[in-house]
């Protein structure tokens, strides 16, 4: 398909008048397009499409479709009906009043075309850029960030279920590759047990069954690879990907094949790389304090200056089993690509760490939020010697204790990758620290001497100065912004569908996080420019009739 060369369009004459005389107190799509202008241009898509065939659908006009039919929770049928029906989408998207539209599975192709082209950021970005054009967006103000699950469209299985629903996925898959090959090698049994979807309630209750029929899959699995790596098979049947999800599931469930056992749980490998589903299988189990899921999850980052509206300028999604530390420095990367970085970034707890501290700091950043306390028992107890009471000097690797004795062993570990700096053991004599006065108070080894765990000197006196900082008057009322940024996943979660995904695969979804910060924001330039006011935080009456009594 080709792309139609024009740049921008116009408002027909008919269009803006119907609308105008329509809504003439405004409307938020109306007052979208007088305040941002065209969002999208179609040169901002050219390399998604060929130099030569059918003339595509205007791309610039369908990116903003996706984001109407985010702001409206609307099905792509929805949404291409809104545009035929709809004055102020007409308005927004300058088409004529009798347009018919598209077809809605051209929607689909062009979240394809996004996705196949790694040009889903680009959309966020073209956004932003309108923003700073007009004067809505700065850099260097203070953002905030942090994370809120994402469930997958999918299905809870069990671990029974999961392997006779893969094994089901598995042969509907082959029967559409290659149905007459699969004839050959079909087991009569397994129509009973794969023609219909598996279901727990018709899975034997006995242990005993159930450890039988356990088996019986494994052996099912293992003779359909058999017949896939077969010289009679298609040769094309041993990497479809069906065959490849059943593979990995049965590496994770099973030890075979020649003797097929079902893996205790506690053989299983860890939630991060564990399968939860044959048709989502990047979807992953975690667990946050009381919270479980299956899915992903989503780190949003918004500004916070109180002379400029609120807005996204960062969305990333991760796997569920994902740190938030992990994400820090992403953030701060796609930030700097769009030369959006903050002087001040208000995270919690998760998103901190000593490195983190350090390499942010490089970037002109700086990261407000508490890091994790010294949590060893010298710390705790008022007259501890904790890592604070040592004086150490990292030119000559050498750290001087209290009693005034010198460290004799100095050595650097290996850092993990993801883990952070590599950490520094230090040990001091034994024969000075058996006979000091203060061993009471600075270590509760029968025997051994003191021994200390530090980070390089950057990180270390990083970790230091934040550890003092974050007990100070000033840096409560600076972090007290952060919980600003509750209410923006708020807001996504209640009117966008921030918590679920529409579709399957870490990308798609995405995608669908993407056109969600993009919703959030003109609905907010929107609000801003009506004078609408932010909403505060909503109590009961209850709640405010004993709050008064307080």
């Amino acid at each position: 398909m080709t792309l139609d060369p024009t740049i921008w369009y116009m408002i027909p004459d008919a269009t803006a008048r119907a609308a105008q005389h329509a809504f003439p107190r405004g409307n938020r799509y109306l007052t979208m397009y007088e305040t941002l202008g065209p969002i999208f241009t179609n040169p901002d898509f050219a390399d998604l499409y060929a130099h030569r065939g059918h003339p595509a659908e205007a791309p610039a006009r369908l990116a903003l479709v996706l984001v109407f039919q985010q702001i409206e929770q609307l099905g792509d049928a929805e949404a291409a009906e809104a545009v035929r029906a709809r004055l102020d989408w007409k308005y927004a998207l300058a088409l004529d009043i009798d347009d018919p539209g598209f077809d809605a599975t051209i929607l689909g192709d062009v979240r394809t075309r996004l996705l196949a082209s790694g040009a889903e950021e680009r959309l966020l970005t073209l956004m932003l850029d309108t923003l700073v054009d007009a004067g809505f967006l700065k850099a260097r103000g203070r953002q905030r960030s942090d994370s809120t699950p994402v469930l997958a469209t999918l299905r809870l299985l069990t671990r029974m279920t999961l392997v006779a629903e893969t094994m089901r996925a598995t042969l509907n898959a082959l029967a559409d590759a290659a149905p007459t090959w699969l004839t050959r090698h079909l087991d009569p049994a397994w129509a009973e047990r794969y023609a219909v979807r598996v279901e727990e309630y018709r899975l034997p209750k006995e242990a005993a069954d159930r450890r039988a029929l356990e088996t019986t899959i494994g052996q099912d699995g293992y003779a359909l690879l058999d017949a896939v790596a077969a010289s009679d098979a298609p040769p094309d049947l041993r990497h479809h990907p069906a065959g490849q999800i059943r593979r990995q599931v049965w590496l994770q469930q099973y030890d075979g094949p020649h003797d097929v056992r079902w893996r205790s749980n506690d053989d299983l490998p860890p939630h991060a790389q564990l399968i939860r589903s044959p048709y989502e299988t990047e979807a992953r189990f975690a667990t946050k304090r009381t919270t479980t899921w299956t899915g992903y999850k989503v780190h949003l980052t918004e500004t916070c200056d109180d002379a400029l509206p609120h807005l996204i300028t960062n969305v990333e999604t991760t796997s569920a089993t994902t740190n938030d530390v992990c994400v820090t420095d992403t953030i701060h990367t796609h930030l700097a690509a769009r030369n959006l970085l903050p002087q001040e970034h208000l995270v919690d707890s998760g998103y901190v760490a000593a490195d983190i501290l350090v390499d942010s700091q490089q970037q002109g950043v700086e990261v407000v939020g508490p890091v994790l306390r010294d949590t060893s028992w010298q710390a705790r107890e008022p007259d501890g010697l904790d890592i604070r009471c040592f004086a150490i000097d990292g030119d000559v690797q050498q750290v001087t204790c209290p009693a005034g004795k010198v460290s004799v062993r100095w050595r650097p570990g290996s850092a993990d990758p993801g883990a952070g700096p590599a950490e520094i053991a230090v040990q001091f004599d034994p024969d000075d620290c058996r006979a000091c006065p203060l061993r009471p108070r600075c270590t509760q080894a029968k025997t051994g001497p003191r021994t200390l765990k530090l980070q390089p000197r950057d990180p270390h006196e990083a970790l230091q100065r934040a550890r003092l900082r974050q007990v100070t008057e000033a840096f409560k009322q600076l972090y007290a912004a952060r919980a600003g940024i509750e209410g923006c996943l708020s807001q996504g979660v209640r009117a966008f569908g921030l918590r679920y995904a529409r579709y399957r695969g870490q990308a798609k979804t995405h995608l669908q996080h993407i056109r969600i910060a993009i919703a959030i924001n003109i609905v907010r330039v929107v609000a801003w420019v009506q004078g609408i006011p932010r909403a505060t935080t909503r109590q009961s009456s209850f709640a405010r009739l004993v709050a008064s009594l307080g």
